[in-house]
């Protein structure tokens, strides 16, 4: 359970690409009732980009696989020229490679296209507030084949501080769910990167939900 509330979905701004008229139809009259704002919809890669320069939603929802430019590339391109609007590939594929695909070229996040649509409507709830989302059938199957360097395990309070960053929290939040000091909170974190042989905290982040350290 994430220690961040649910956003504000009035405010929740999206873009949603798909090559598929249908599933766009589909996708956005839901998320449309249920009470978030779709700015524009795309058929392609390209017009995702454009879309999501022109409109700067908080979340662009997009087909893993497009014309033009597929879920990927587009994760790479808004990384460096909007990262302040968080990706959430949708795919029909569940592949456990695809998922390190995505977080790798930078998404917040890989729903399933099988899954309900409340599901779709949670992922975005999480990416939204800053958190990182993996499908539960995904992250299930990750678990069955995690991997773990035994030369530098994490500990179970390096864990919770790295799945409590996947929600999204702060430091001083965190420090306040464990009763830990803010600068304790970032030592576990910085314990845990250098562990996975992370750069930053958002990538410890995504080898942790990678490798089914954190769920």
């Amino acid at each position: 359970m994430s220690i961040l509330s649910r956003p504000d979905r009035s405010t929740t701004t999206c873009v949603i690409a798909d090559d598929h008229p249908p599933i766009i139809d589909a996708v956005s009259r839901y998320l449309a009732a249920a009470g978030f704002s779709v700015l524009a919809t795309a058929l392609d890669g390209e017009q995702a980009l454009e879309a999501v320069q022109t409109h700067r939603p908080r979340v662009c929802v997009a087909d893993i696989r497009m014309p033009k430019l597929d879920g990927l590339a587009l994760a790479r391109r808004l990384a460096e020229v909007a990262p302040d609007v968080a990706v959430l590939l949708y795919s029909g594929v569940a592949d456990r490679g695809l998922v390190s695909d995505s977080l790798d070229a930078g998404a917040r996040g890989f729903a399933l296209k099988d899954a309900p649509l409340d599901d779709l409507a949670r992922a975005i709830d999480t990416v939204a507030s800053g958190g990182l989302y993996i499908d539960p059938v995904l992250a299930a199957s990750l678990a069955t084949a995690r991997h773990c360097d035994e030369r530098k395990p994490l500990s179970p309070r390096e864990r919770e501080v790295l799945r409590l960053l996947a929600d999204g929290a702060a430091y001083a939040e965190i420090g306040s769910t464990l009763y830990l000091s803010p600068d304790t909170v970032r030592a576990h974190a910085q314990r845990a990167m250098t562990k996975l042989g992370a750069r930053t905290r958002t990538q410890a982040v995504a080898l942790a939900l990678r490798d089914a350290l954190i769920a």
